[in-house]
């Protein structure tokens, strides 16, 4: 019984959507058919437009929206993340697969289609090994600066079929501002206002009524516009013939040269989208709790999407923002609604994409500039103004190397300062002197509390917050030496705060015991106070504790401090003794 049981569990750790789907509430369908027809109705238009962006054909999308869908309703964990293609990975596709073949060609879309084979492979893998975490080198001034950077370039990309001008597709701002300046007195006026018009009905709707499919609704109006009036005839161009019927499955031609040219991309695909899909299953999460989003699951379930869809010519996808934000306020309790959603994208494809022939490509780039709006990210600058300007710098930074030289430049630039300002910040921590507040058995920080905390010209106490190890013991040493001079020969005591110290290495050892000899030959004492156990344990192993001995280790400062005064009274009482039995041999 235990056994089975046992089985049971195992199967539904790997399958989550054994959780839910067993124990589906009759009261829960209302909301995962509305939320599913919603979102299927945004990912026809969205998928056609972000296939755009990607630089692949309108079917693409559609494939993208249907196939990574149905597989993660099954293997992931959140409940209302709405999986499909996106404006920034699709952005990435387009910028990495054109440096290896041109944009349109067969060549380009069987790369885009291996590229989310790949992708899938890594997030998996990253999965199994529980390597979520790696994501966290993304920090959020980088992520910040190149979702930014990613929109404009997104959003001006755009302008050729907004404006109805010949402007090459570039992943450089100055290139396509420079391009859009030279073409700007051939605009086609139809094309733009049909644009400009889609760009105010979707803003109207995603401020007052997010609800309402807007995107949907300027489609259809596009459509009815073009096809009475016969608009393409004079200048404005549209999608054109789509083809029908379902992706069929598809065997991929794995070149290894291919490959190798199509890793680096592929690498930060993977943790681009799943930054994505974590962060909004994540700030969904909150406003449930019949269920835990977890990270490394989520990898595996994103992963299989996108390499499962690889073979039915679907390319990379992972979680939408609007969408899932739509999808959880319309009501969807359960994985149930993506799959409602990919029969609506599947009808479609069967069904209904010649009704997409007239449809203008103004209006999709009115989709794409008004969804990527959203990107650029105005309130963390602001607040790194306030309090991190190191931070702000590294945004920047990203954000203009993003847009002027390159996606991955951009990304492995922040990536990298990110690194070396935490290498920086760890070498030179933050080190507090500490004075007693009046009355009171606290020490605080000495620059804090200027002229409100008493201090002892014979006591010198310390804190270092942050572990103790071979890139900051030299600057430890330094700045206790500087410390210890600025008090002079009053000195007799030097008091190390050890709470803040979560951990040691050999350096800090073979340092420790130096400074402990150094102070000794120049009569001043050593003492710990607040030790943890774990740097506790490694001190004593290693023979710090037995060096300055087992009594100069304190529970708390005042204890410290408390056993050198009574150390001090009891030598003047020694010193007066020897003084007296002097006197008194006379």
């Amino acid at each position: 019984m235990n056994v089975k049981y046992e089985q049971q569990v195992m199967i539904k750790h790997f399958i989550p959507s054994l959780q839910w789907l067993p124990n589906y509430k009759k009261e829960w369908l209302k909301g995962d058919i509305n939320a599913g027809l919603t979102i299927g109705i945004m990912l026809i238009p969205q998928g056609i437009a972000y296939a755009m962006i990607a630089g692949l054909p309108p079917i693409y999308g559609l494939y993208t929206a249907m196939i990574p869908q149905i597989v993660y309703a099954f293997l992931g964990t959140s409940r209302q993340l709405a999986v499909g293609p996106v404006a920034m990975d699709s952005l990435i596709v387009a910028s990495g697969v054109a440096t290896l073949a041109q944009i349109g060609t067969e060549n380009f879309i069987e790369f885009a289609i291996l590229l989310a084979f790949l992708m899938g492979l890594m997030q998996i893998i990253f999965g199994v090994f529980k390597l979520g975490f790696l994501v966290n080198f993304l920090s959020r001034p980088v992520i910040s600066g190149f979702t930014s950077a990613a929109a404009l370039i997104i959003g001006l990309n755009q302008l050729k079929h907004l404006l109805g001008v010949n402007i090459q597709r570039n992943n450089k701002i100055q290139n396509l501002i420079v391009d859009a300046y030279t073409n700007i007195s051939d605009i086609e006026w139809k094309t733009f206002l049909i644009g400009a018009i889609s760009i105010i009905i979707l803003v109207y709707f995603k401020k007052y009524s997010k609800k309402i499919p807007a995107a949907l609704i300027v489609v259809v109006l596009g459509i009815l516009l073009v096809k009475i009036f016969n608009l393409e005839q004079s200048g404005v161009k549209i999608v054109g013939e789509i083809p029908k019927g379902l992706p069929s499955f598809k065997m991929l031609n794995f070149n290894f040269k291919v490959i190798m040219e199509l890793y680096p991309i592929a690498l930060t695909l993977a943790f681009i989208a799943f930054l994505e899909a974590i962060s909004v299953a994540k700030a969904i999460e909150l406003k449930h709790t019949n269920y835990k989003v977890e990270p490394n699951k989520e990898l595996i379930a994103i992963g299989f999407g996108n390499l499962v869809g690889s073979f039915f010519q679907t390319y990379p996808a992972t979680g939408g923002l609007s969408r899932t934000a739509v999808n959880n306020q319309v009501g969807a309790k359960t994985p149930l609604a993506s799959l409602i959603a990919a029969f609506v994208v599947g009808l479609t494809l069967m069904y209904f994409t010649p009704l997409f022939y007239y449809l203008p490509k103004a209006i999709l780039a009115a989709i794409i500039i008004v969804a990527v709006f959203g990107l650029l990210d105005f309130t963390v600058p602001k607040q790194l103004l306030s309090y991190s300007k190191r931070e702000l710098i590294i945004l920047n930074i990203t954000l203009i190397i993003t847009a002027t030289i390159g996606i991955k430049e951009g990304i492995l630039t922040g990536i990298v300062l990110s690194i070396s300002m935490l290498i920086y910040r760890s070498t030179k921590p933050h080190i507090a002197i500490l004075g007693k507040v009046p009355n009171t058995h606290f020490y605080r920080n000495l620059s804090r509390f200027e002229g409100l905390l008493e201090t002892k010209d014979e006591i010198l106490i310390l804190r270092f917050d942050a572990q103790l190890y071979f890139a900051n013991v030299q600057y430890f040493k330094d700045k206790l030496d500087e410390y210890a001079a600025q008090k002079g020969n009053k000195l007799k005591l030097i008091i190390v705060d050890g709470e803040s110290i979560n951990s040691v290495d050999s350096s800090a050892i073979y340092t420790l015991k130096d400074v402990i000899t150094k102070y000794e030959k120049l009569g001043i004492e050593l003492s710990f106070s607040g030790l943890k156990g774990p740097v506790r344990d490694v001190l004593s192993k290693a023979g710090v504790i037995r060096k300055i001995g087992l009594e100069s280790c304190f529970m708390s400062i005042q204890e410290a401090v408390d056993a050198f005064e009574e150390r001090k009274k009891n030598k003047e009482i020694e010193v007066k003794y020897f003084e007296y039995i002097k006197q008194t041999n006379r």
